[in-house]
């Protein structure tokens, strides 16, 4: 595995149905060695999760990282708070999207950066029901166009 090599371990798929993303950031988690191990595994789920800014700092509530089975009593809380490691300026930016009416912080999708679990958040807006009911519509005429062409 390089430097570089990204190798995705879960995505959030419902925050693009849900959200508007208006800014991605790419964030470090705070984690201990048998989360690690059990994120190498790829046992994690984003569905519920989502991020709060505190005090200058930046929580994921909710992400469950399953218990590593050989970790005994070196494991943690599944649900566990964890915080995530972004710049000042990072942060700065985030709590001033969140104080603008209608934006939130959501999880996109959590992936290995070489050695490095990393986090990408987006800012985003939420959906109205039209405008989810608009996105079906586009993907449901893209699939149909595909269908056609493949024909």
């Amino acid at each position: 595995m390089g430097k570089d090599s990204i190798r995705q371990i879960a995505a959030n798929k419902k925050a693009y149905h849900d959200f508007f993303i208006e800014d991605t950031y790419e964030a470090g988690i705070a984690l201990a060695g048998t989360e690690v191990k059990s994120l190498r595994m790829g046992h994690c789920s984003l569905k519920e999760s989502y991020i709060q800014e505190k005090r200058g700092e930046v929580f994921i509530h909710g992400m469950h990282i399953s218990p590593y089975e050989k970790g005994n009593i070196f494991n943690r809380d599944p649900l566990r708070v964890r915080k995530l490691l972004l710049h000042d300026y990072e942060i700065r930016k985030l709590k001033a999207g969140v104080e603008r009416q209608g934006y939130t912080i959501v999880p996109l999708k959590i992936y290995f950066k070489g050695q490095r679990v990393k986090l990408e958040i987006g800012l985003a807006r939420g959906k109205k029901l039209y405008d989810k009911r608009e996105s079906i519509k586009e993907r449901d005429v893209k699939r149909q166009a595909e269908r056609e062409r493949d024909q």
